[in-house]
């Protein structure tokens, strides 16, 4: 299957703030790629949602927010540290310095207003580095190749031409990922980007020069070669190796004649508009969507072996087993926690929810402050320092 930063790869920084992008007539997750198609209606909970709207439904359910899923990727990926990470997931949280001290066990009060001040660096520098990037792709023509990202999508261009391929090249990367023929399955489509353009035009010859496709055409035809037939699909398209209507309607490969194409793109227009009146028409069941409830509790993570637990709060007690795959890839932002979990096997360890914060409707009431005294309470409790948890000591927390 397509890997969770792909997704990320091709879509623009407001898409990935939005958490999905807009492929014709569908929504796609940027976290796992789970896709809605407009004109569908999609019941949860006795709601009936259209696709966009329970795009945003798909994303608070099965990620917590855009912000958790992006903390919880790879190093490699985010360029934060663990402590970095720790940190902003406490912030995202709304927690006070000393909260936050107490909760990762680090330094003091004061080291984390100076971690604080580091990430605001951090922030001004990215600013800096993207417009640096923005210009220098605007001057793309001036630039070494290398500079120039070989895959882009939403109409920029790919320079194929700068991949250096020789017939043994060729040869060898199909040899490779097709052990049963060209004619077979792809074993994987992990590659660098060269080899994926060698495997792309060599899956493009499955494909009939005068023929117009479907989508549920092109699928099952990609599903005979890899299992992932969606990035498979992407692909060909960024690529300019298939390309297909605005609303996904009709799929041909690229030495189609500009008449046909411009035939087709006039349906294409007509029956978008069409998708438009549909999506219209279903305003007002969109408007009378209930937004999906979310409850803000405390949670802890116990060992069973010995008894040790580590506690926290969170807005959205849905998203507390993300504690658990951060355990398992490795990961957590507790060290201590994360070395038991690993001596010991996650068999050792239950998550559980301690306390539901209970809605207040006075106007004044503030969420993020009821559940920090309540958190501080479960502290006082549990006294997870020491031999019982795998909070910093007391005394430590205290400063």
């Amino acid at each position: 299957m397509k890997s969770s930063e792909s997704w990320l790869q091709t879509a623009s920084l407001e898409e990935i703030k939005r958490g999905y992008m807009e492929e014709g007539p569908a929504y796609i997750c940027v976290c796992c790629g789970y896709r809605t198609e407009a004109g569908i209606i999609y019941p949860e909970e006795g709601v009936l949602y259209e696709a966009a709207r329970y795009m945003r439904v798909h994303i608070e359910k099965a990620h917590g927010s855009v912000f958790e899923y992006l903390l919880e990727l790879d190093k490699s990926v985010t360029g934060l540290s663990d402590v970095q990470r720790g940190l902003l997931a406490q912030f995202y949280e709304g927690k006070k310095d000393a909260e936050v001290q107490k909760a990762l066990g680090i330094g003091s009060a004061s080291t984390i207003r100076n971690h604080r001040f580091v990430l605001k660096e951090k922030e001004r520098q990215a600013k800096i580095f993207l417009a640096l990037m923005e210009l220098l792709k605007s001057k793309a023509t001036q630039a070494p190749a290398e500079w120039v990202s070989p895959v882009t999508r939403h109409g920029h261009t790919i320079h194929r031409d700068s991949f250096d391929i020789t017939e043994q090249d060729r040869e060898k990367v199909l040899n490779k990922y097709f052990p049963e023929g060209t004619g077979g399955p792809l074993k994987t489509f992990h590659m660098q980007q060269k080899h994926k353009y060698i495997v792309l035009t060599e899956i493009a010859k499955r494909f009939d020069t005068e023929r117009k496709y479907s989508e549920k055409q092109v699928n099952d035809l990609l599903k005979e070669v890899y299992e992932d037939y969606v990035e498979i699909r992407r692909y060909l398209i960024d690529y300019g190796l298939l390309e297909r209507e605005p609303d996904g309607s009709q799929y041909w490969l690229e030495s189609r004649t500009d008449q046909q194409s411009a035939e087709d793109s006039t349906q294409g227009l007509i029956k978008e508009k069409g998708e438009q009146e549909n999506m219209n028409r279903r305003k007002e069941l969109q408007e009378q969507a209930k937004e999906v409830k979310t409850e803000a509790g405390i949670y802890q993570i116990r060992n069973e072996r010995n008894g040790k637990v580590y506690i926290d709060s969170t807005l959205n007690l849905k998203t507390i087993n993300g504690q658990r795959f951060m355990l398992q890839m490795g990961s957590h932002l507790n060290r201590r926690l994360q070395a038991e979990w690993n001596e010991y096997g996650e068999n050792a360890f239950v998550i559980e929810v301690l306390e539901t914060l209970k809605q207040d409707d006075n106007p004044y009431y503030d969420p993020k402050d009821a559940l920090a005294k309540c958190l501080n309470r479960w502290f006082e409790q549990l006294e997870p320092y020491g031999d019982q948890g795998y909070h910093g000591d007391k005394k430590q927390s205290a400063d």
